[in-house]
């Protein structure tokens, strides 16, 4: 028999708890996003120039980027955060908590976004970075000038995406004490056989998700009425 309703629950107590794992789960996220979607920028732009072919041409580097990217994407977050532990205790001094839980967040953040950069900047048209290089721009300045801003509209469509994956690590980090929308669910609903409390973190974060989504849908639409 599905418990729906805690009749129990006593929400005075509940809901400071839940302001504070909202508040949690917007920090993991947001340094996440922040910190690994640089990096990941960073990583995807190398991972592109260094292709055959491409500006920064590099076989063997390539080689090597690709290989470690290959083999740390498909590993699932529950366990990366068990594999990163001992690195996680040297680099943040903790392994329980919400910052313990950001590092290693930020280095999956880093991988993931660096192949969808990579894969986002590989349809764009070659004719305008030959055009550019002709007349003398530096390697640099066409990924500023070119390069970044002809995949701009996917790219944001692409971190609305990277968004939904940062939000799903962020509920696994409730395992190691890491708080949030996801470890006030498993606590205070799934243990507690409280139905109620477990859907209403659910619906927060699909609200989150649908915001974002709607943002990063709005602005790339505009972006790309500007190019045509």
């Amino acid at each position: 028999m599905i418990v729906l309703a805690n009749p129990r629950s006593d929400w005075s107590v509940l809901k400071p708890l839940l302001f504070q794992s909202i508040g949690q789960t917007l920090t993991m996220v947001l340094v996440t996003l922040v910190i690994g979607g640089f990096l990941g920028l960073v990583l995807g732009v190398i991972l592109y120039g260094t292709r055959p072919g491409n500006l920064f041409e590099n076989a063997v580097v390539y080689r090597v980027l690709d290989i470690i990217v290959n083999i740390v994407r498909p590993i699932p977050f529950i366990i990366f955060l068990a594999a990163m532990q001992p690195l996680t205790i040297v680099v943040v001094g903790t392994s329980i908590g919400t910052v313990a839980a950001i590092f290693p967040m930020v280095v999956m953040c880093t991988f993931a976004t660096s192949r969808l950069v990579e894969q986002n900047l590989v349809p764009v048209d070659s004719g305008m970075i030959e055009a550019a290089r002709a007349m003398g721009a530096s390697k640099l300045t066409i990924i500023r000038t070119v390069l970044i801003p002809e995949a701009l509209a996917p790219l944001i469509l692409a971190y609305a995406f990277l968004f939904i994956g940062v939000l799903d690590m962020s509920a696994m980090a409730g395992y190691i004490g890491g708080g949030g929308l996801g470890n006030f669910a498993i606590a205070y609903g799934y243990q507690k056989f409280d139905q109620t409390v477990t859907w209403t973190a659910v619906i927060i974060m699909i609200v989150l998700v649908q915001v974002v989504q709607g943002l990063a849908n709005a602005i790339a639409k505009r972006l790309l009425k500007r190019q045509q």
